[in-house]
């Protein structure tokens, strides 16, 4: 997360000049939220018209400054920052960056690459996204702390001795495996395919970039079987140890007639971890979920988030049988607005970390998870993956849940 040693964040470089006390340029804030137990990225709406941009912030009666950022999307404004545990302030003011304080570059930027796009973070690769050349678009690579890659490269790449099972696997993902019985989870024939429609929003700045797309599923002949407006927000953190964070949230919506998403365990938001990670590998990988049950115990459990952790190779050595290691791990918190949380998840030993909430039958619920939307409705799933260093007791996941789960609001605003 951001973390200078500032209490909270504010910045834009699109803000006219002036100092942050100059009254006709600075907003009052008032917050209201339950104390954080570990630093967070919030993203609140704003409702009050402050240009877009990055600002500077000040808690009132602090003379600690941060920075945090403004931003359209959805028609609305947003203000996002990054704060540091304990009680939330009850009042913050935000305003322009004084003429004599250099901006800097976005911390967060998503460039285009071609069809692709490129997020980086202080220049460093975060993720890149693919739209096309697959069944759905994908995120691949996806980086971690340190500049290491947390997920399987193949099918994208042919890497010596990583896992080859599986290519619909394709690093990080959203489909499902029975759709109006239509298979998109797999590229096996006959499957269906999920090809974006628009990019609606494609914001960077200096404590998030978001990247907002919608999406249509087409059967095998072609035919429309759903829509979906998926958000990839990607925050900005500073140091070599720094978790890296990315909010997943989709809605699905039947807008070509009714859509019923099937009882399989094939599905839905998923990641293939490094192989290295494998439990199965026996290199130290581990599964645990927040009841504490670990590995093959926790496939198909229902809970409110899932960690992943295991050795990395991040100098190309696992072809030469010398591991040049480093223990890192993918979290992912299923936020509870989520349709069915707490989630069941087909993580398995093998890399495969997927969070489904509609495999009731092969997860042993004693009942059907089909769940069929009517025509004209919509559902909500919403993830936050944390990739991280070392084992999951580094990084405070309960804490991180209960920030994710219950993060700050504005509750008024002045100038």
């Amino acid at each position: 997360m951001i973390r200078p040693r500032f209490a909270l964040l504010v910045a834009v470089l699109c803000s006219p000049p002036g100092l942050v006390a100059a009254a006709d340029e600075v907003h009052h804030l008032s917050l209201r939220g339950p104390r954080l137990g570990c630093e967070a990225p919030v993203v609140m709406s704003l409702g009050e018209n402050v240009p877009p941009g990055n600002y500077m912030v000040q808690a009132e009666g602090s003379a600690v400054l941060g920075t945090a950022q403004v931003f359209d999307d959805d028609g609305r404004k947003w203000l996002a920052m990054v704060m540091d545990p304990g009680e939330v302030p009850t009042s913050i003011h935000i305003g322009a960056f004084p003429q004599d304080l250099k901006a800097g570059s976005p911390h967060i930027s998503i460039e285009p690459r071609g069809r692709d796009l490129v997020v980086k973070v202080e220049n460093d690769l975060l993720a890149e996204y693919h739209s096309d050349g697959g069944a759905k678009p994908y995120l691949f690579p996806v980086m971690g702390p340190r500049g290491v890659r947390y997920t399987r490269a193949y099918p994208m790449e042919d890497v010596p001795g990583e896992d080859r099972d599986h290519p619909h696997q394709r690093s990080f993902w959203f489909t499902h495996g029975k759709v109006n019985g239509i298979d998109f989870w797999s590229e096996a024939k006959g499957h269906g395919t999920i090809r974006e429609t628009a990019r609606k929003t494609v914001v960077s700045g200096h404590v998030l970039g978001r990247l907002r797309t919608t999406n249509e599923w087409l059967g095998p002949d072609g035919a429309k079987v759903l829509e979906d407006e998926r958000v990839l927000t990607f925050y900005a953190t500073r140091g070599l140890d720094a978790p890296r964070i990315i909010d997943f949230d989709i809605t699905l919506r039947a807008t070509a007639g009714p859509v019923t998403f099937g009882d399989t365990k094939e599905g839905s938001f998923g990641l293939r971890v490094a192989s290295t990670m494998d439990v199965n590998k026996k290199l130290g990988g581990k599964i645990v979920n927040a009841e504490g049950l670990e590995d093959d115990a926790a496939w198909g459990k229902p809970s409110p988030w899932v960690d992943y952790t295991g050795p990395v190779d991040h100098r190309g050595l696992i072809a030469t049988g010398v591991m040049s290691r480093q223990d890192v791990g993918i979290a992912i918190l299923n936020h509870p607005d989520s349709f069915r949380f707490p989630t069941t998840w087909h993580v398995r030993t093998y890399g495969l970390f997927a969070a489904n909430p509609f495999g009731w039958h092969d997860f042993g619920v004693g009942k059907s998870g089909d769940h069929t939307l009517p025509a004209g409705q919509e559902i909500r799933l919403r993830y936050r993956v944390i990739l991280h260093r070392g084992d999951a007791s580094k990084v405070r996941l309960r804490e991180a849940f209960e920030a994710y789960s219950k993060p700050p609001e504005i509750v008024r605003t002045s100038r």
